[in-house]
């Protein structure tokens, strides 16, 4: 309907800005990763550089694609070699989610390696990893931080989860706080307990939903993996002499559980829409008037009303940018005035 006339709004008064953060729990439980659906929801590509993983079988519209598994080592690893089973693809793999997610050396300009535990006080390395990277679906904006744990298997490759380790992150850093800055933003070492002590098993970014987790979490297990034609294998037989799918398909059958909570960061402004006791007190809408008289008043000496439904926010050049309908007619007359919230989130 037309709008008879406006009332400003003042931005240093009527106009506020918030942050909001909203969590969800998100358990993955193993037996969705191996072994509900007898693999049918683990999708395998030509390429073999990464599987994914689907909580339905993936050919089901009704599949929502969870995570992609990989796994990698450096060029400087001292299993690193020629004559490894896709040996490039394997540090290829490695490169490419160390330059995304540190970036580069200042000094010599190299892609740096994943450390330990990413602090400055402390020393190591994870030249050997594996690679989970959560879906958007699932992180949302991000991880929260120390909500993050996954439980792997350390018993045999047939029996894996008589014996379990618990990995949680600790210790988070902000990125940019000056320790060791990373290109993937905020990161959490994690550790075999809650106390984050001893040495670091991998790191989990928040941000970029990526868990790294280093191949000496299963130290040198003989029954790791167990390849069709050389038996049983430890993790380090395993990165070379399988190929990158065989060698996520025994990382995958020892994921016990992951869980962790989501984070949607909800960014809203706030107006502060005034009706002071002498505007809006009538209507131009054309159900109002009869015989170009006030329907609402049978006795000139009343008062208008008015009933507010709908809230639009104008441009100064008086060009509709956006529309708030209320929840219930808001009555509005002479003798009152009306302060509406309305709060735009993106």
């Amino acid at each position: 309907m037309p709008v008879k006339s406006f009332e400003p709004i003042n931005p240093a008064a009527d106009v506020t800005t918030t942050r909001t953060f909203l969590h969800e729990a998100c358990p993955i439980t193993g037996s969705i990763v191996s072994g509900t659906y007898s693999d049918n929801n683990i999708k395998n590509y030509t390429h073999g550089m990464f599987q994914s993983v689907y909580d339905y079988p993936y050919l089901s519209s009704s599949a929502n694609h969870i995570f992609d598994l990989s796994m990698g080592y450096a060029g400087s690893s001292a299993i690193s070699g020629a004559s490894n089973i896709q040996g490039s693809k394997k540090i290829n793999m490695y490169n490419q989610f160390a330059q995304t997610l540190l970036g580069f050396t200042g000094s010599t300009n190299t892609i740096r390696a994943f450390e330990s535990d990413l602090l400055l006080d402390q020393t190591g390395s994870m030249k050997e990893c594996f690679f989970v990277n959560f879906s958007r679906l699932l992180t949302k904006d991000e991880i929260k931080k120390n909500t993050f744990s996954l439980t792997i298997g350390s018993g045999s490759y047939t029996q894996p989860f008589p014996t379990r380790v618990v990995l949680q992150d600790a210790n988070a850093r902000i990125n940019g706080d000056g320790v060791n800055n990373a290109d993937g933003g905020d990161y959490g070492v994690l550790f075999s307990n809650s106390a984050g002590t001893g040495d670091g098993l991998g790191v989990v970014f928040y941000q970029a939903g990526i868990a790294v987790i280093t191949a000496s979490a299963f130290g040198t297990m003989p029954d790791f993996a167990k390849h069709p034609s050389k038996g049983n294998q430890t993790p380090q037989q395993c990165f070379t002499g399988s190929s990158i799918t065989g060698s996520i398909e025994a990382f995958r059958r020892r994921i016990y559980n992951i869980s962790f909570n989501n984070t949607t960061e909800i960014n809203s402004t706030i107006y502060f829409c005034r009706a002071p006791s002498n505007k809006f007190n009538y209507s131009s809408n054309p159900t109002y008037v009869t015989g170009s008289k006030i329907r609402v008043k049978n006795i000139a000496s009343d008062n208008p009303i008015s009933y507010v439904t709908t809230v639009g926010l104008y441009n100064s050049s008086n060009e509709l940018l956006a529309v708030a309908k209320l929840s219930e007619p808001l009555k509005k007359s002479v003798d009152n005035e009306l302060t509406i919230r309305v709060r735009l989130d993106y």
